[in-house]
């Protein structure tokens, strides 16, 4: 608990395509060049009760995140936002290298925003 916050975080997909995998390995690799272990991450598809579950639904882009609003029960819709406010994070997926390490740059500085509005918010989710 670096942050000095209490969080629990999970991530999951809007499809089931990839249900029980690990991240993709190029993925991996590059966080694990970073200091990161995602191996043993798998995916899981939102689940309607994590609506209820958690305090706090991140968006990568603004398809999930009009997705995740009609799926949302309307008094949870407040809750999601996109990640990065205004702008999609990139896919990486047909970036090559320099796509990974691009959205991982913009995930580290974007979740250090995120941790700073944490610890200044009286009300801090805790999921």
């Amino acid at each position: 608990m670096k942050a000095g916050l209490e969080l629990r975080i999970e991530s999951a997909g809007l499809g089931d395509w990839h249900i029980g995998h690990p991240p993709d390995e190029r993925a991996q690799h590059h966080a694990r060049s970073r200091g990161y272990d995602l191996s043993a991450q798998r995916a899981r598809q939102v689940r309607a009760r994590d609506f209820d579950d958690f305090d706090l639904i991140l968006a990568m882009d603004s398809g999930h995140l009009r997705d995740l609003q009609r799926m949302a029960p309307s008094r949870h819709r407040a809750k999601i936002r996109l990640f990065v406010a205004d702008r999609d994070v990139p896919d990486p997926y047909y970036g090559g290298p320099a796509g990974f390490e691009r959205v991982l740059d913009l995930v580290e500085a974007q979740c250090a925003s995120l941790i700073a509005e944490l610890r200044a918010s009286p009300d801090e989710p805790t999921s």
